[in-house]
């Protein structure tokens, strides 16, 4: 199925709202009733467990922010689909999450200690599975609610897996079945799918988080010419491995590096705002933005990126996006 794309260019603030989430499936989406599914737990526990909507919902509920990228964004060739930030870097949204804790539900049934990974199985025409590792389950929430409603059909409902800063393809949607097992199943698409060829030749398995990256969505290609004069430039940055720590900003094309304003709201494996101050109209710019999150991990250039990977650049593309500002106030794509 065609993906929709989050129109990130109209974003104000971190949160996307649920209608303009990206969506992304592989077999369409099930009809699927509330009242009737439910969700398996099994494999390497001590009693198999079936629960409904309704019981998962009597567990304790929690809240976290938290983005989803499909590890398709920004891929190499996006620019023949258009030339605006919902094109390049639409395969994220950034939405408040409500459900229960995975690790509620893995001790309800017992889980072994032979186990070191799980298989989450959605309902949908593909049965798509994936597997994780069973050290992130403490993060990993099945969830029920999207920014404050109920999830939507394309969203996964009633259930979907939450894993925060895992690749969106990872947070398996309509789930029905969590099997505790000891190692991964190298299923269809852990290996002929989402799988990273390196520069050296060799694929890469199991590459599941979500490296530093962002993107300034205003001004950028697509919305129009800016007037002459000063502007409040903004974006988005986020990580899979936890907190923005700083966002820099360039206006010659990575030449020299000035730091950019983030909104005291910095949560891990979440959308960070920054804005910095532009002047259009004096002399060509060409803007861009590299992040570095908690970990020290700093946004690439594209060349180091291909350095590090070859130049097919297929997933996990978190490369510095670079616009060209002309004096006459007109937005384009520039080279990297």
């Amino acid at each position: 199925m065609t993906p929709a794309l989050t129109p990130l260019a109209k974003q104000l603030g971190i949160i996307t709202p649920s209608g303009l989430t990206f969506t992304r499936t592989h077999a369409g989406v099930p009809e699927l009733d509330p009242r009737h599914h439910r969700v398996i737990v099994h494999g390497h526990v001590a009693k198999p467990l079936s629960f409904s909507l309704a019981d998962l919902m009597r567990f304790p509920a929690v809240e976290r922010i938290a983005f989803l990228e499909c590890s398709g964004n920004s891929a190499r060739g996006w620019e023949t689909l258009g030339r605006g930030v919902q094109f390049s870097h639409g395969l994220v949204s950034n939405c408040a999450w409500t459900g229960v804790r995975l690790r509620t539900i893995l001790d309800e049934a017992g889980i072994r200690s032979d186990a070191g990974w799980i298989v989450v199985e959605g309902a949908d025409g593909a049965a798509y599975d994936r597997s994780i590792p069973l050290a992130r389950a403490a993060d990993a929430m099945l969830v029920y609610g999207q920014n404050g409603e109920m999830l939507r059909p394309e969203q996964g409902y009633p259930l979907r897996l939450l894993v925060p800063g895992f690749e969106g393809s990872a947070n398996v949607k309509w789930v029905q079945s969590i099997k505790a097992v000891a190692g991964p199943v190298y299923s269809r698409e852990e290996t002929a799918q989402y799988t990273q060829p390196g520069s050296d030749g060799k694929i890469k398995l199991f590459d599941l988080v979500m490296d530093v990256k962002s993107v300034i969505t205003t001004p950028s290609p697509g919305l129009g010419p800016l007037a002459r004069g000063f502007h409040e430039a903004r974006g988005f940055a986020w990580s899979g491995r936890g907190r923005i720590r700083d966002v820099e900003v360039t206006t010659d094309g990575g030449v020299t590096w000035m730091p950019a304003a983030l909104d005291a709201l910095a949560l891990p494996q979440s959308f960070t705002r920054f804005t910095f101050p532009l002047m259009v109209g004096e002399r060509p710019l060409i803007v861009g933005s590299r992040a570095r999150d908690e970990t020290g991990m700093l946004q690439p250039s594209l060349a180091q990126l291909i350095a590090a990977r070859g130049p097919a650049l297929r997933y996990h593309v978190n490369a510095v996006a670079f616009w060209r500002i002309g004096t006459d106030g007109t937005v384009d794509v520039a080279p990297a």
